[in-house]
């Protein structure tokens, strides 16, 4: 552990599903996204501290920008850039509140979040004094946490089931780094995802010289094998995390 991970502060963690919210270790099931008085009753069983909170995909739109040899100097300028990219790119039409990492020299990955959300959400947190501190996309927390103990090129889905039996979801893959993320909003089942999706993005990368060589699945019980080892990740939903 490096000194400065030591001390960092944990936080109570409140997990937020397309149909549900787990906080304090209980699960109170939604039929539709936790709306505001759903989401205080889930805060109210925790701790009056800070709380991280892991969303699903979907509420977080995320967009990776890559190749940019030049972007506009000075921080502001530069994140005003990204943002307009965000927002053109995924033709959104509601004000966005968007973050921006760097994953490597020449390459951004977006995460956004509609900013009339985002502050109905800091303000309900706030009054409730457990505050959001940190607030992360599922799919970023899974790749995460499994990206440091892969050796070979992969592919991850982070899926969320719907009601009759298909999901919604990430397609994320990586070589060195993170190299592709493609998200959808319609769902399909297994078999379609594979057809549809998984195997025209492994066509892509191969033609990129990037080919995956491994599959991990999150957020669904059995999945059909196909050309790649297909690695089930256990439903693994964290009571604290360090913020």
């Amino acid at each position: 552990m490096s000194g400065g991970s030591r001390w960092r502060k944990s936080g109570t963690v409140v997990w937020l599903e397309s149909q549900g919210v787990h906080a304090g270790g209980q699960y109170r099931p939604t039929d539709a996204f936790p709306n505001e008085d759903q989401l205080a009753q889930a805060l109210a069983s925790l701790p009056q501290s800070p709380t991280k909170w892991i969303v699903d995909d979907l509420c977080t739109p995320t967009l990776l920008l890559k190749d940019f040899v030049e972007l506009p100097s000075g921080t502001e300028a530069r994140e005003s850039f990204l943002q307009w990219r965000y927002v053109q790119h995924l033709g959104l039409e509601e004000p966005q509140s968007v973050k921006a990492l760097e994953v490597e020299e020449g390459s951004w990955l977006l995460v956004g979040i509609p900013e009339a959300l985002r502050e109905s959400w800091l303000q309900l947190a706030l009054h409730l004094k457990r505050p959001i501190h940190a607030l992360i996309p599922r799919w970023l927390w899974i790749y995460n946490r499994i990206a440091p103990t892969r050796t070979v090129p992969g592919m991850l889905l982070s899926l969320s089931p719907t009601k009759d039996g298909r999901f919604t979801g990430t397609l994320a893959a990586w070589g060195r780094t993170l190299t592709l993320l493609r998200q959808w909003n319609e769902p399909l089942t297994p078999e379609a995802w594979m057809e549809d999706r998984v195997y025209p993005t492994a066509a892509y990368l191969q033609r990129e010289n990037r080919s995956p060589r491994e599959l991990l699945v999150w957020g669904a019980g059995d999945w059909p094998e196909g050309a790649f080892t297909v690695h089930r990740l256990p439903y693994e939903v964290p009571l604290q995390e360090a913020m």
